[in-house]
C-alpha cells in the first residue's frame, strides 16, 4: 500500500509542474496583458496624425459638453477659424467619441482571447454509513489544456481584430476633420454670398424706384417698371434662400461640433481665402494613397484575423480536448487516527476523440469570409487609386475656376461697369444699363465665392485621401443665383 502511494504522489508531482507549465507558456503567448485606452488613444493619433484631445479617451459619458466647448459659448467669442472649428469638434463630437470608445470593444475581446480557462475544482464526502468503515473526502482540480493551448491562436485573431479597430477609429478622425472643414467652408461662402445678395437687392431696388420715377415723367413705358418691380422681388426670394442656406449650414457645422444651448451663437472669421497662385499636387498622389490608407489597412488586419480564425479552428479540429487533473482521497477517522489515514494522490487524463465533428463548417465559413474580404481589399484598392484621381481632378479644375474667375471674369466684369458708368456719364446709356452692370458684376462674385468653396472643399477632400481616409465630397447643393431683370427701354438719363 505504502509503495502505491509513493507512487501516485510522484504522478501527481510531475504532473502539476507539467500542466502549470503549459499554463504559463500559454499565457505569455497569449500576451495576457491587453493595451490600455492610452495606448490606444497614442496608436490612433500616430495613425490619422491629429492631435486627439486627451478627453476623448475619458471613460466616463458626459452628457454635458466638454470643457472647451462650455468656454466657447461663455467667454467672449471670438471668431471661428477652420484649425479651431476641426479641433472643437474632435473635443466635442459625440459619433467620433462613440467610435473612439468602441475600440474598447475589441480591446476587451483581445483582454478575454488571452485568458487561461478557469481549473474546476470537485470536492466529494461521503459521510458515516451502515457498511463504511471510515468517512469519505474527495478533492479534485481539473484544468482544460487543450483551451489553454488554443489560446494564443485566438489572441493572435483577436489582436487583429483590435488592431483594425484602430484603423476605423482613425478613419473616423480623418473623415470628421474633412467634414468640418468642407461644412466651414460652406457657412463661409454663405455669409460672404448672403452680403453680395444684400448688395444686389440694394441694386434692384434702385431700378425699381428708378424705373418708378422715369415712369412718372413719362419717360419709359409701364413696361419697364413692372419688369424692375419683378426682378426686385425676385430678387428677394433669392436672398431669403441664401440665407435659409446659410441658417442650414451653420446647422450643419454645429452638430459636427457638438455644441448646444447658448455655445451655438458662435461665428466665423472673415471670407473664404484666397486660391493659391500655383497649385502644387503630389507626383505619385495614388502610391501615397495607396499606403497611407486607413480602409486598406483595416482589411488587412480583418484578414489577418479571418485567417488567425479558422488556423484556431483547424486546429481545435484536429486537436482532441484534453483535460489534465489531479485528485486526493483520504479516510476521515478520529483525530487521534490522522497519521493512520493519509491523503492518497492520483491524476487523471480526460480527453474527447475528434471523429466526427472536426469543426469542417466552423472552417470553411472562415474561409469564405476571408475570401470575401480579399476581394473587397482589391476592390477598394481600386476605388482607392480612382478616387485620386477623381480628387485630383476635382481639385485642378476648381482651382483653375477660381483662378480664372479672379484673373479674368470679375477684373472684366469691373470694367464693364466703369465703362458703363462713364458712357452714363456721357449720357449715352440709361440708368437700366447702369444697373444692369452692377448686378452683373455681383452675379459674378457670387459665382467667384462658389468657385473659391469648391476649390477648398476639394483641396480638404484631397488631404483626407491621402492621410488615408476615402471621404464622400460634400456639396452644399446648387447655390441660389439672382434673378436678371431687363428692360426694354434704354430708360432715359
Amino acid at each position: 500500500m505504502r509503495t502505491e502511494r509513493r507512487r501516485s504522489r510522484a504522478l501527481a508531482s510531475r504532473l502539476l509542474p507539467l500542466v502549470a507549465g503549459l499554463a504559463l507558456s500559454s499565457a505569455a503567448a497569449a500576451g495576457c496583458a491587453a493595451p490600455s485606452s492610452t495606448a490606444d488613444m497614442a496608436r490612433i493619433r500616430e495613425l490619422s496624425r491629429v492631435e486627439l484631445p486627451p478627453s476623448a479617451a475619458s471613460e466616463e459619458v458626459d452628457p454635458e459638453p466638454a470643457a472647451g466647448a462650455r468656454a466657447l459659448g461663455q467667454a467672449p467669442r471670438r471668431p471661428l477659424t477652420a484649425d479651431a472649428a476641426v479641433r472643437i469638434a474632435l473635443l466635442n463630437n459625440r459619433e467620433l467619441r462613440a467610435v473612439l470608445k468602441e475600440v474598447g470593444v475589441a480591446r476587451g475581446n483581445l483582454e478575454q482571447a488571452g485568458k487561461l480557462p478557469n481549473p474546476e475544482i470537485a470536492i466529494g464526502v461521503t459521510p458515516l454509513q451502515e457498511g463504511v468503515e471510515h468517512a469519505h473526502l474527495e478533492l479534485g482540480v481539473e484544468i482544460d489544456l487543450t483551451s489553454a493551448l488554443l489560446s494564443p491562436l485566438h489572441a493572435r485573431a483577436a489582436r487583429s481584430e483590435h488592431e483594425a479597430a484602430r484603423y476605423r477609429a482613425a478613419g473616423a478622425v480623418v473623415d470628421l476633420g474633412y467634414q468640418v472643414r468642407a461644412a466651414f467652408y460652406a457657412v463661409q461662402a454663405a455669409e460672404q454670398r448672403l452680403g453680395i445678395a444684400n448688395r444686389a437687392l440694394d441694386a434692384f431696388a434702385a431700378a425699381r424706384d428708378a424705373a418708378r420715377a422715369l415712369f412718372e415723367a413719362g419717360n419709359v413705358p409701364e413696361l419697364d417698371v413692372a419688369t424692375q418691380e419683378a426682378g426686385y422681388e425676385e430678387a428677394r426670394v433669392t436672398a431669403a434662400q441664401i440665407e435659409l442656406e446659410l441658417l442650414s449650414q451653420r446647422e450643419r457645422l454645429t452638430r459636427l461640433l457638438g455644441l448646444s444651448g447658448a455655445a451655438t451663437s458662435w461665428t466665423i472669421a472673415g471670407a473664404v481665402p484666397a486660391a493659391p497662385d500655383a497649385l502644387a499636387t503630389p507626383p505619385r498622389a495614388e502610391s501615397l494613397a495607396l499606403r497611407a490608407s486607413l480602409e486598406l489597412a483595416e482589411l488587412r488586419s480583418r484578414l489577418e484575423a479571418a485567417a488567425g480564425r479558422a488556423g484556431a479552428l483547424r486546429a481545435e479540429g484536429w486537436v482532441p480536448d484534453v483535460a489534465l487533473g489531479v485528485h486526493g482521497e483520504r479516510e476521515l477517522g478520529a483525530s487521534d487516527e490522522a497519521h493512520e489515514h493519509p491523503w492518497v494522490v492520483g491524476a487523471e487524463v480526460r480527453l474527447s476523440l475528434p471523429l466526427f465533428d472536426r469543426r469542417q463548417g466552423a472552417e470553411a465559413a472562415q474561409a469564405a469570409e476571408f475570401d470575401g474580404l480579399l476581394e473587397r481589399y482589391h476592390g477598394r484598392a481600386v476605388d482607392v487609386r480612382s478616387a485620386v484621381r477623381e480628387a485630383r481632378n476635382r481639385l485642378v479644375f476648381a482651382h483653375a475656376r477660381a483662378q480664372h474667375y479672379a484673373r479674368v471674369i470679375l477684373p472684366a466684369r469691373k470694367r464693364v461697369l466703369e465703362q458703363t458708368l462713364l458712357q452714363y456719364n456721357a449720357m449715352q446709356v440709361g440708368v437700366f444699363q447702369l444697373l444692369s452692370a452692377r448686378r452683373e458684376q455681383l452675379d459674378a462674385e457670387l459665382a467667384a465665392v462658389e468657385a473659391l468653396r469648391e476649390h477648398w472643399t476639394a483641396k480638404a477632400a484631397f488631404d483626407a485621401l491621402l492621410a488615408g481616409r476615402r471621404v464622400e465630397a460634400a456639396g452644399a447643393g446648387a447655390p441660389a443665383a439672382m434673378p436678371r431683370a431687363s428692360a426694354t427701354g434704354e430708360g432715359g438719363h
